[in-house]
C-alpha cells in the first residue's frame, strides 16, 4: 500500500539542483518545466493569504480531505482481501482448482501496482479532485460487475479493472496531505493516512468471513459498495488540493492570460519517462532503489501470502470455521497498529532529535532507518514463531502473538524505508523510485499467495514459514547496511 511519502513529491516537483543518486533527468522534463510552468507571479502576492489556498482551510475542510483520502484508502485496501473467504465457493461454484481460485486476489494486487502509474501523472494534468472522483465512481461499476459475473473469467478481468480504478487513490493522497497541512501540521493526517492502507488488508478477511458464511461471496461485492458510496459522498465534499491547477483556475477568474498548453508528444515523453522507463531503469542500475524494493517486495508479499495460509493453518491444525478464522487477521490490524506506534516514537524521540544537529542544513536520509533496523528483526523471529508453533497441543493465541510480531515489524520496515527513499531522492527523480516500489511490492504481492498453498501442504506449516523467514533474515542487513554506507552510496561526505 502506498504512504503518505510515497507521492510527496507529486506536489514538490523542484527545479532546484539535484546531486542525489539518479538525479540525471531528461532534458524533455526540464523544458517543461521552464517553457510551460504557469506564471504565478501575477497572483503569488495574494496566494499566501487567499482563502482558496488550501493551507488556509478552516479545520473543518481540512477533517472533510483526510476523512475522504481515509475512505478512498480503506475502501481500495479492503478489497484486497474482502474476497479472500470465497476460496472455497469459487472452487465449488465455477469448477476450478484451489491455485485458480485464488486469481480474483492475485489479479486485484497486480492491479494496485499499476493504477497509479496512470493516476499520478493523471492527478498532475487534471488535478486531484477529478481522479478521485473519477476512478472511485469506475471502480465501483466494476466491482458491481464482479457480484454479477457469472463466469470465472469474468470475475477475473473485473477484479482487476476494479483495483486499476481504485488505485490511483493510494497513489495521490500523500500529494494532497501536503498541499493542505504545513509540515508542522501533517504529523497526525498522515499517521491516518499511513494506517488505513494496512487496517483493510487486516478487516477484510474479518468482514468478508461471517459475509460469505452467511450471505455467499457475492455480498462481499455489494458490501465494497456500500463502501464506494461512503467514499463518493464524502468526495463531493471535498475540493480541489492541487495547487497549480487552484491558481490556474484563479487566473482564469480574474482574466489573467495562461501560456498554452504543452504539446501532447511532450506530455507523453514526460510521462513515459517517469512513470515506466525511469522506474525499471532505478531497478536495475540503482543499488538503494533495487535494495529497498526486494526487501519491502518480500516482506509485502509474504503479508499477502498470508490470505492462503491462514485459513489452512487455523481451520486445518485448530478446526476454526470459516468465521473463527477470518477473526485471526485482527492480529494483523493490532500488529499495524503497534507499527505506527513505533514510528511515530522513533521520530519523537531519534529523528527529531538527530535532526536538530543539522539546523538548516540537509539531514541525512540514514537517520530515518532507525524503525526499520528495529522492525528488521521482528519479521523473521514471527515468521519462525508463528511457524513452529502452529500445531496441536499449542494454544492458536502463541501463533496470532507471532502474526501481530510480523505485522509490526512489516509496517515499521515499510514506512521508514519508504522515507528514506523520499530523503535521498528528489524532484521527479523520486517519483520514479516510488514507481518502482509499488510495482515492486504488488507485482510479487500477486505471486506469492498463487504457490501459498502449494508451498504448506508439501513442506508443512513449519518449513513453509521458515522458508519465508530465511528470507527475511537474508534482507534483514538491508536497513542497516544502509545505515552504515548510506551517504557512501549517495556520494556525501561529513
Amino acid at each position: 500500500m502506498a504512504t503518505i511519502e510515497e507521492v510527496q513529491t507529486a506536489n514538490q516537483q523542484n527545479e532546484t539542483e539535484d546531486t542525489t543518486p539518479g538525479a540525471e533527468t531528461p532534458d524533455i522534463e526540464n523544458a517543461f518545466s521552464e517553457k510551460y510552468k504557469l506564471t504565478e507571479e501575477d497572483i503569488e502576492e495574494t496566494w499566501e493569504h487567499d482563502a482558496r489556498n488550501p493551507y488556509n482551510w478552516p479545520l473543518k475542510l481540512k477533517v472533510l480531505q483526510v476523512l475522504m483520502m481515509a475512505s478512498a484508502a480503506f475502501t481500495t485496501s479492503v478489497g484486497v482481501s474482502i474476497l479472500s473467504p470465497a476460496h472455497t465457493q469459487f472452487m465449488e461454484e465455477f469448477g476450478v482448482s484451489s491455485t485458480v481460485a485464488i486469481l480474483p486476489l492475485s489479479l486485484y494486487v497486480f492491479a494496485l501496482g499499476l493504477g497509479p502509474v496512470v493516476g499520478g501523472p493523471l492527478s498532475e494534468t487534471v488535478g486531484r479532485y477529478p481522479v478521485y472522483l473519477g476512478t472511485v465512481i469506475l471502480g465501483s461499476l466494476f466491482t458491481l460487475g464482479v457480484g454479477f459475473s457469472h463466469t470465472f473469467a469474468g470475475v477475473c478481468v473485473l477484479r482487476f479493472l476494479a483495483g486499476f480504478c481504485f488505485a490511483p487513490s493510494l497513489a495521490i493522497a500523500g500529494g494532497t496531505i501536503n498541499e493542505t497541512f504545513k509540515p508542522a501540521e501533517r504529523a497526525f493526517p498522515s499517521t491516518i493516512f499511513i494506517l488505513t492502507p494496512f487496517l483493510g488488508p487486516g478487516l477484510g478477511p474479518v468482514i468478508g468471513s461471517f459475509i460469505v458464511n452467511r450471505k455467499g461471496w457475492r455480498w462481499t461485492q455489494w458490501t465494497m459498495i456500500f463502501f464506494s458510496i461512503f467514499t463518493i459522498i464524502t468526495t463531493l465534499f471535498s475540493k480541489e488540493t492541487f495547487h497549480p491547477a487552484i491558481k490556474r483556475r484563479m487566473a482564469k477568474t480574474s482574466g489573467r492570460s495562461l501560456p498554452p498548453s504543452p504539446p501532447l508528444a511532450s506530455k507523453l515523453r514526460l510521462f513515459m519517462t517517469i512513470a515506466l522507463l525511469r522506474p525499471i531503469q532505478m531497478l536495475l542500475s540503482e543499488p538503494i532503489v533495487a535494495s529497498i524494493c526486494l526487501y519491502v517486495a518480500c516482506e509485502f508479499a509474504t503479508l499477502f501470502s498470508f490470505f492462503a495460509a491462514f485459513p489452512l493453518v487455523f481451520q486445518g491444525v485448530y478446526g476454526f470455521g470459516i468465521e473463527e478464522s477470518g477473526l485471526v487477521f485482527l492480529s494483523i490490524v493490532v500488529g499495524c497498529l503497534l507499527g505506527a506506534l513505533t514510528v511515530l516514537l522513533c521520530d519523537i524521540f531519534l529523528y527529531r532529535s538527530k535532526s536538530a544537529k543539522f539546523a538548516g542544513q540537509h539531514v541525512p536520509p540514514e537517520y530515518r532507518l532507525y524503525p526499520a533496523m528495529i522492525g528488521s528483526v521482528g519479521l523473521p523471529i514471527g515468521l519462525f514463531w508463528f511457524g513452529w508453533t502452529a500445531k496441536v497441543g499449542i494454544s492458536w493465541a502463541v501463533p496470532v502473538v507471532a502474526i501481530m510480531l510480523f505485522a509490526w515489524g512489516n509496517l515499521c520496515v515499510f514506512v521508514s524505508t519508504t522515507q528514506y527513499i523520499v530523503d535521498t531522492y528528489h524532484g521527479l527523480t523520486v517519483a520514479s523510485a516510488m514507481s518502482a516500489n509499488s510495482l515492486a511490492r504488488y507485482g510479487l504481492a500477486a505471486a506469492f499467495p498463487l504457490f501459498t498453498i502449494q508451498m504448506y501442504t508439501r513442506l508443512g506449516i513449519g518449513w513453509a514459514s521458515s522458508l519465508l523467514g530465511f528470507i527475511a533474515v537474508a534482507l534483514l542487513p538491508v536497513p542497516w547496511l544502509f545505515f552504515l554506507t548510506g551517504k557512501k552510496l549517495r556520494g556525501l561526505t561529513q
